[in-house]
């Protein structure tokens, strides 16, 4: 499902996508494309003191094959819509 988006960093050195975070979910893994472009993500973390955050960075790490470092959430710490910015 981020053929495209992996293959956009590949180009330009950096992708940004909107996600919509699903937390306290059974597994985290990658459920659809939306309507609106935003990729929606169940996530096996509660949304408490960033434990969600933590485990969407670590997923789109291996998603990405990059270090949990080159991943900002640039904004939506807080929020279930977030944009997030993937360095290679």
């Amino acid at each position: 499902m981020f053929k495209n988006l992996i293959d956009e960093m590949a180009q330009n050195g950096s992708v940004r996508f909107y996600i919509h975070a699903c937390p306290n979910a059974s597994a985290t893994k990658t459920v659809e494309v939306m309507g609106d472009e935003s990729i929606k993500i169940d996530i096996a973390a509660p949304p408490e003191k960033g434990k969600a955050n933590i485990e969407l960075i670590k997923y789109l790490s291996n998603e990405f094959n990059v270090p949990k470092g080159n991943i900002v959430i640039v904004t939506g710490q807080t929020s279930k819509q977030k944009l997030v910015k993937i360095v290679s």
